[in-house]
């Protein structure tokens, strides 16, 4: 029997995707069927369906169901400009994860070939990214244990990176299942990640279906966990890593990258190569998106903050490359001074 670690998060039944809405986690585990390039749109806008690399096959499916739509088999016509239409909406739906750009442009790039020829490349990209995670895992886990050689460990991580974020496997909390399932993990704390609660909802599912000891950590209780010696090493995924070795992650993972550097804590971005955009010198090209005010001002439903009340309130910051210990993607292990030389 599989582990639900490497159950795939998404799939093409009948001409629709089918995943997980992650909105409804972790209270109802309600599938979302996704008929339409604007569906995709709507899922990956609102997170029901997010993460770098998931939002990534979820678009080159997309690309998929378009090409189906305006370039049926068997049909005479044209209708490759509206599926590339359709695809450079899909590429912009959320701008800071290369991912997902790199897959809608790979899946449409087989767009001569006909519809079947788009979902075949799409599809097998979800079956490469569970191989990919495997194998990135297998580097990340060695990472671990060469920089905390201790018996049991105390980990901290942020948002979600397992296979909700992923086809499967994951990247971040991949590697601790993983290290869970050696019996090396003591503890994970689970940043909360706000402000919505990727952390909370949707990790601590994660951990809790694989029966691994977690507690969820306010955001900002998280560095006094540091020094109060509940963390030996912190594990976080990617959105986009430049050429120079800075990475783009949720919002909050600076915060962390800092605490860690300043108590001597190994900090470790897990991440495919996928997640690298090395058309991007630095951090400070990186687009930031910056999401709806009132994930901030409200909570529930219910307004938290009076009346007009602005809110700051981007989705991802940048962690420079010399705060980074090392990046890990499937390719093995890459050291902050090797990326930027």
């Amino acid at each position: 029997m599989s582990k639900p670690s490497d159950q795939p998060s998404l799939r093409w039944d009948n001409n629709a995707i089918v995943t997980l809405d992650q909105r409804a986690l972790p209270h109802e585990r309600r599938l979302l069927r996704l008929d339409t390039v604007d569906d995709v749109i709507t899922a990956i806008t609102t997170l029901a369906v997010r993460g770098a690399p998931s939002i990534g096959l979820a678009g080159a499916l997309g690309v998929a169901l378009s090409a189906y739509a305006h370039c049926p088999p068997g049909i005479t016509g044209d209708g490759q400009e509206a599926v590339r239409a359709d695809a450079q909406r899909l590429a912009a739906a959320r701008p800071t994860a290369v991912n997902l750009a790199w897959a809608v442009d790979r899946a449409l790039a087989k767009l001569a070939d006909g519809p079947d020829a788009v979902l075949a490349e799409a599809t097998a990209m979800i079956d490469e990214d569970r191989a990919v995670n495997r194998q990135m895992v297998v580097h990340a886990v060695q990472a671990v244990l060469d920089r905390c050689p201790q018996e049991s460990l105390r980990l901290l991580t942020h948002c979600n990176t397992g296979r909700l974020a992923t086809a499967a496997v994951g990247t971040a909390l991949g590697t601790i299942l993983a290290l869970a399932d050696a019996g090396r993990v003591t503890e994970v704390l689970v940043d909360e990640t706000r402000p919505l609660l990727q952390g909370a909802r949707l990790t601590a599912w994660e951990l809790a279906e694989a029966g691994v000891p977690h507690r969820v950590c306010v955001d900002s209780a998280a560095a006094a966990a540091m020094s109060q010696g509940l963390v030996d090493c912190v594990l976080v995924g990617a959105d986009r890593i430049t050429a120079r070795g800075d990475v783009a992650n949720k919002i909050g993972t600076y915060a962390l990258a800092i605490a860690a550097a300043h108590h001597g804590i190994p900090f470790i971005v897990v991440a495919p190569e996928s997640s690298w955009d090395r058309s991007l010198a630095d951090g400070r090209d990186v687009v930031i998106e910056e999401r709806a005010a009132d994930e901030v001002t409200s909570y529930g439903g219910i307004r938290t903050t009076p009346p007009g009340t602005r809110a700051y309130n981007p989705a991802f910051d940048v962690t420079p490359a010399s705060l980074i210990t090392v990046i890990v993607s499937e390719y093995g292990v890459h050291h902050a001074s090797e990326v930027s030389a």
